[in-house]
């Protein structure tokens, strides 16, 4: 793998994918000082806690050093500065970038400016790569592989960047079916059913869960966000479309797991946690490991 930035999952190759779920468990619990003298630049300018915080721990148990913005309000931008101008003066701070913004395409904008070593950690509704990562590691960990599996995505798929994501990787793989369970108002866009088309991958688009929940191998909750809603009255009204609870999960494989990307509101009850299908709290903490071997891997073909 000699990439050095990462902007979308689009770009990835199953290689790549496999290389760095390999290099993720290596580095599982450990420390090292792989970012030894590295400065990382944390640019969250929309609000977060698992990726914000599972990169800054990354970071750290590689031996780096870092700073964080953590709020765009906090920076020249609210004064009307571009991201263009922003992303030139931070890149002679910090060796590796990592952004987060709530503009779709805003990475894709920031790498014109920067050689350096860049990380998506999120843009808009539209990209999520290191989610995809972490997810598609999490898979494997938890069920063996990925290749022959029936995946459910319930929830936001019109906004879900971690869905649009993982969709890319999946893409990759020899997947069984696709099953997509949303309201209307929250489907898929054709864009992601025309790519699977294309790669030959079965998919089915509901807006009924309980009755497809036997088939799934992993069952992936999303939360409808309010943050993605001009109108406020539709959100409300959507908000509670779908509640996983222990006896919807008992209607699917024993073997199935609950992933979400979280954070969740109330679309997953509580019990459901102490159950042996849900994968999320473990599917988080894989962040951190996924997240280690990817800054180690872009930092090492940039810097050496």
């Amino acid at each position: 793998m000699d990439r050095t930035q990462l902007t979308t999952s689009a770009d990835l190759t199953r290689d790549e994918v496999e290389f760095l779920i390999k290099e993720a468990d290596t580095l599982r619990d450990k420390r090292t000082d792989d970012l030894k003298g590295k400065i990382c630049a944390s640019l969250f300018f929309e609000p977060s806690t698992r990726t914000r915080l599972s990169f800054e721990s990354a970071v750290l148990r590689l031996g780096g050093s870092l700073f964080t913005v953590a709020n765009a309000s906090s920076t020249s931008m609210k004064k009307g500065e571009t991201l263009d101008d922003s992303i030139r003066v931070i890149e002679k701070y910090g060796d590796i970038l990592i952004m987060r913004h709530p503009k779709e395409g805003a990475a894709a904008d920031a790498v014109r400016f920067t050689k350096k070593p860049f990380i998506n950690g999120g843009d808009g509704s539209n990209q999520h790569p290191t989610q995809a990562l972490l997810d598609i590691y999490t898979i494997n960990r938890e069920l063996g592989g990925v290749d022959g599996l029936t995946i459910g995505f319930v929830g936001d798929c019109k906004f879900g960047r971690s869905i649009h994501s993982l969709l890319y990787v999946l893409a990759l793989y020899k997947v069984k079916k696709i099953i997509f369970i949303s309201p209307t108002q929250l489907k898929i866009p054709n864009y992601y059913l025309d790519m699977l088309k294309e790669k030959g991958i079965e998919y089915l688009e509901d807006s009924e869960l309980n009755k497809h929940v036997p088939e799934m191998d992993i069952l992936y909750m999303t939360r409808i966000q309010q943050e993605r809603f001009e109108n406020l009255e539709e959100y409300y009204f959507l908000k509670g479309s779908y509640i996983l609870t222990s006896e919807v999960v008992r209607l699917g494989k024993p073997t199935m797991k609950v992933m979400h990307p979280l954070p969740r509101v109330d679309e997953i009850t509580m019990e459901v946690d102490t159950m042996e299908n849900a994968a999320y709290f473990r599917q988080s903490e894989n962040g951190i490991y996924m997240r280690m071997a990817l800054l180690k891997t872009l930092s090492k073909n940039f810097y050496q």
